[in-house]
């Protein structure tokens, strides 16, 4: 496959994955950062800000932010540290485990839509690739 071809094939999968992305957190009334969010934090559990912040993608001063606001709506909890006094750990309320699973739900739902395109082995084949491909980012 040529590269040309391939670059216009992600960046129709891209915009078709993103345009689902919208369209699905736009009913929760968060913005997409704030759902990826708390996305991450159900997946992972509580998280520090720097180890959130790196999850993400962006710096700590815009995680801040991002956190302001889900604490406001009740979705997230500050808490320090056990252990380190400079540290702060994020973590879900009951209203934000609510809202992670119910957002969950729909990627599986999605996950399972994308897998029925693909023979098992298949499958098994785009979860390695799509898990290299990830660690170049």
């Amino acid at each position: 496959m040529e590269t040309e071809q391939l670059t216009r094939l992600l960046i129709e999968f891209y915009e078709k994955f993103s345009s689902w992305e919208h369209g699905v957190v736009k009913e929760s009334g968060l913005s997409l950062p704030q759902m990826h969010t708390l996305e991450i934090l159900g997946a992972d559990g509580d998280l520090r800000m720097t180890e959130l912040a790196g999850k993400m993608g962006i710096t700590t001063g815009s995680l801040t932010v991002l956190v302001d606001r889900l604490e406001r709506g009740g979705f997230v909890v500050r808490k320090p540290h056990e252990t380190d006094r400079r540290s702060i750990r994020v973590s879900l309320t009951a209203e934000g485990r609510r809202l992670f699973a119910e957002h969950h739900k729909l990627h599986d739902q999605l996950t399972q839509e994308i897998l029925c395109a693909l023979q098992p082995d298949e499958a098994g084949q785009f979860a390695a690739m799509l898990s290299r491909i990830t660690t170049c980012f």
